[in-house]
């Protein structure tokens, strides 16, 4: 007797606006969804530099994960500020409950 499998979860997914589009064409990329990576596209990559927001990870991580799909070139040519905000959000997929719940209350006070 086997049992059927549960459906799988959504991916978690993070909205960042940027704060400078990205052109492609006509096209004006204004706003990127970043999934919550899966251990395959972590291929490659360390997660310790990922956890430090080094920018190489950083660059290398988000045309795996990004939606609408950004290419490599696109994703070194984001602006600093957009990285950086990109970073956290990264950062956060890989922190558990109580991290963030110790860092929303820190933030609180």
């Amino acid at each position: 007797m086997t049992e059927a499998s549960a459906p799988a979860a959504a991916p978690k997914m993070e909205s960042l606006r940027l704060t400078t589009a990205i052109q492609r064409g006509e096209q004006s990329i204004t706003e990127l969804a970043l999934r919550k990576p899966k251990a395959g596209e972590l291929r490659g990559l360390s997660m310790q530099e990922l956890m430090n927001a080094r920018i190489s990870a950083v660059l290398d991580i988000l045309p795996r994960i990004t939606t609408p799909p950004i290419t490599q070139q696109e994703a070194d040519n984001m602006e600093v500020e957009d990285v950086a905000n990109a970073s956290g959000i990264i950062i956060g997929f890989f922190m558990t409950a109580l991290q963030k719940h110790q860092i929303e209350r820190a933030l609180n006070r």
